[in-house]
């Protein structure tokens, strides 16, 4: 890691681009505060999107070999097979990555290549979004004058940033506590194959905090970072803390509250997200066994003892999601509101697996996903 910038998001709700000066000018920012710390001009980036309306499923695809030796010519002519398994419905395919494959109906083949086999098919995994708002995230970026990659689905690269290989593979539900937006994935198989958005966030706590006791939202974020908590404790009557309110004169004595008054405020909203994730979770059919795990990232996940509170309201473990540990990163950049960006730059780096390219063609049919994967999902859609 050459270098970090950091700048404060403006001119966006609940992950929407609403006013693209603004976001723009963040961009400028964030970018030439990386350039200066690196001596590196930027002139291409990877960008994460992660605002309501991405959708994922799967499709299956299967050719014919005539019984030879799997080749990679054929795996080639597999993956342009699946223009005719991906069904965009206006959407606009953000990842297609093939997932397991099968050789004569035998599954869960990962490396095919050198087998025998009469057919040989495979799942693709694919994570579509509405067009429009992802036009109006690239037209930002590309206001400020640089050019993009790729834009990638923030459950995707928070995942690669924060989970386990075996995690990934066993199955596991990511919950990635944004400002706006919380997303809940569930991945399996190594793979993302479940996406639910929930149009709440850490944002809102910090409002609360705001509109409750009429301070500005920088004063409610400080009192939320340093005193605020998912679980309350007998000695919360007794704290009290001083907060400086909204036009009050310089020099005003500050208005106080008591710690157990805050953590009314922020228990509220805790609550009622906590409720949405175990809606989402249940949706998804993540309802199996009890030991399966529950993942907390993104800046949400910072709030002291939410681990330990999720845990008590949905029945299973929870953990918090930080990310690995990359060589240069700063400490300040190292929580869980930065597991996105740690995945965008490990996915820049690997830039393999996506057939995602393939999708921009015209599609004419879907296939029933019927193989591994697909049974798979069928059964966490219709739970265990």
């Amino acid at each position: 890691m050459l270098g970090t910038g950091q700048r404060e998001s403006r001119g966006v709700k609940r992950g929407f681009i609403v006013d693209v000066e603004a976001s723009e000018y963040a961009v400028r920012e964030a970018v030439e505060l990386a350039e200066r710390m690196s001596g590196v001009t930027i002139d291409d980036v990877w960008a994460s999107y992660g605002a309501g309306g991405l959708v994922s499923d799967v499709a299956n695809v299967e050719v014919e070999l005539g019984g030879h030796q799997v080749e990679p010519s054929d795996i080639d002519q597999l993956m342009l097979a699946g223009r005719s398994a991906i069904d965009r419905g206006g959407k606009v395919i953000l990842h297609a990555h093939p997932a397991l494959y099968t050789i004569d109906g035998a599954e869960g083949v990962q490396q095919p290549i050198g087998l025998h086999a009469d057919r040989l098919g495979v799942d693709i995994h694919v994570i579509a979004a509405d067009p429009a708002p992802l036009r109006n995230v690239d037209y930002v970026i590309r206001t400020a004058h640089l050019g993009v990659k790729a834009i990638v689905a923030s459950p995707v690269a928070a995942a690669l940033a924060c989970l386990s290989a075996d995690e990934r593979d066993l199955g596991v539900a990511l919950v990635e506590l944004g400002a706006g937006v919380s997303n809940v994935s569930l991945h399996a198989g190594g793979m993302l194959v479940g996406l639910r958005s929930i149009p709440l966030g850490a944002r809102d706590i910090t409002d609360d905090i705001a509109a409750a006791f009429g301070l500005e939202r920088r004063d409610a974020e400080r009192l939320k970072c340093f005193y605020g908590s998912a679980m309350t404790s007998p000695r919360d009557n007794n704290e009290m803390i001083d907060a400086n309110q909204i036009g009050a004169d310089k020099g005003a004595e500050p208005v106080r509250i008591t710690r157990a008054q805050l953590m009314t405020v922020i228990r509220h909203r805790v609550e009622e997200l906590t409720n949405e994730v175990d809606k989402a979770l249940k949706s998804l059919g993540f309802t199996g066994p009890i030991g399966r795990p529950v993942v907390l990232t993104g800046g949400g996940a910072e709030l002291k003892n939410i681990a330990d509170y999720m845990q008590g309201v949905l029945g299973r473990t929870v953990r918090i999601g930080r990310p690995r540990t990359l060589a240069g990163l700063p400490d300040a950049h190292s929580g869980t509101a930065f597991a996105t960006l740690v995945g965008l730059a490990a996915l820049a780096n690997s830039q393999k697996g996506d057939i995602r390219d393939l999708a921009l063609g015209t599609i004419t049919q879907k296939k029933q996903a019927k193989g591994l994967v697909g049974r798979f999902i069928n059964a966490m859609k219709g739970g265990y």
